[in-house]
């Protein structure tokens, strides 16, 4: 570790920490298939073996939440997907769904203090935790990560605004995490009784966006804040640096940008679904499909970090609507492109007319062909089960978002 980088994995040529990862990938996947029903289920037919490069990885199907949440409901408690006994896993989780979450038996199992670090947290800090401990795991993640890297916790969790102020007065910590509303709250409630709480200078936050103007605000309060990005299923995905130049890949995953609905990755740039893959050898995940939006961005950072970067969380993938009765899903709309592949970017519009629901595909084309129009239509009504109108629009402009389906509806 040095005051720049946690490690040396950070500023590995990215040619040789695609060999290493993909490396080890071929073990991984064959541990989860050995250790694990539920992986050995969904990877059937699966040669470990011949899974060495992100091409061979992208073959296989995306794992999603939906399908997790319904093996474990089936199959209790983790639905076949964990590679340790409960007894063995330390602490037992519940996460909102209900999903059902291991915790794994080594010292920072969701690799968080790679992220610290580059917050600025050091050995010898003392860190003021205010995820919540209670049944879900975000607490943990936190706390397990400072611990691992020699930091004093104040396990706070959420709530309690005014208890935690005087705490934060009397055991004068210099670091936060948790989300960065909350940090606001407590700095404002701390002026409201007269309390001290200048003491922290630095923060990591997660489990909501950081906008601009808040950080600005914490900046002119003494307080250089970043954010990381995680879950309870995967761990640490990516976090802030110094640069502030995007979110920088931790070392211990593969990640993908896919087209939503599909596991198909998206050109560098473009805005997919966040899909993850982890080493961990207690709760292993593969390709598991977080349904998050975000992108990758071009080149390494100015930190001096060579790995991945993307632009962070920019809102969910899972556009699943109903209309007239109907689920519609992006996979559908995916369909229809590959039926259509003179057409560029979809974006089915749904809304509300004369009380009854209304859908617009609105496509990207060069095309002029009087007759797609009516190609497309059907094609929605074959796809979709549901007539749609088909508005063709020129290439570029529809937004680099990610979003496939846009519910318009307004029932106010």
């Amino acid at each position: 570790m040095t005051d720049t980088h946690f490690d040396k994995l950070e500023t590995r040529d990215p040619q040789e920490r695609e060999a290493e990862l993909f490396g080890a990938l071929t073990g991984q996947i064959r541990h989860a298939m050995d250790k694990a029903p539920g992986w050995a289920s969904h990877l059937a037919g699966v040669d470990p073996d011949a899974i060495s490069s992100r091409e061979a990885l992208a073959a296989l199907p995306v794992f999603h939440k939906a399908e997790l949440m319904a093996r474990q409901h089936e199959n209790p408690p983790f639905g076949g997907f964990a590679a340790c006994a409960p007894g063995d896993a330390g602490r037992l989780f519940m996460s909102p769904g209900p999903i059902f979450e291991p915790q794994g038996d080594v010292s920072d199992p969701w690799r968080g203090a790679r992220a610290l670090h580059a917050a600025g947290f050091r050995k010898g800090d003392i860190v003021h935790n205010t995820l919540a401990y209670h049944l879900t795991p975000g607490g943990f993640i936190m706390d397990t990560a400072a611990v691992a890297m020699g930091c004093a916790v104040i396990p706070a969790g959420v709530g309690n605004t005014e208890l935690q102020v005087d705490v934060i007065e009397r055991l004068r910590p210099n670091a936060y995490t948790g989300t960065p509303d909350f940090l606001k709250i407590l700095l404002d409630k701390a002026v409201e009784l007269g309390k001290d709480a200048s003491s922290i200078t630095k923060a990591l936050t997660g489990g909501a966006a950081l906008p601009a103007s808040l950080r600005e605000e914490l900046k002119g309060r003494g307080i250089a804040a970043l954010q990381s990005y995680a879950t309870a299923d995967v761990g640490l995905i990516a976090y802030e640096t110094a640069a502030l130049e995007g979110m920088t890949v931790d070392e211990g995953v593969i990640v993908e940008i896919v087209k939503p609905g599909t596991g198909e990755p998206v050109a560098e740039g473009d805005v997919g679904e966040v899909v993850v893959t982890t080493f961990s050898k207690s709760y292993p995940m593969i390709r598991f499909g977080t349904g998050d939006l975000s992108a990758v961005l071009p080149g390494p950072s100015p930190c001096g970090r060579t790995n991945m970067r993307i632009k962070g969380w920019m809102g969910r993938a899972d556009q699943r609507t109903k209309v007239k009765g109907m689920f519609i899903d992006p996979a559908q709309i995916n369909e229809i492109a590959k039926r259509h592949p003179e057409l560029g970017r979809l974006r089915l519009v749904v809304g509300r007319e004369n009380e009854q629901d209304v859908m617009v595909l609105k496509a990207e084309s060069g095309v002029a062909d009087g007759g797609l129009n009516a190609a497309v239509a059907e094609s929605i009504q074959a796809v979709c089960k549901v007539r749609g109108a088909v508005e063709i629009v020129s290439e570029g402009a529809l937004p680099n978002d990610g979003k496939v389906i846009s519910d318009e509806r307004d029932y106010s």
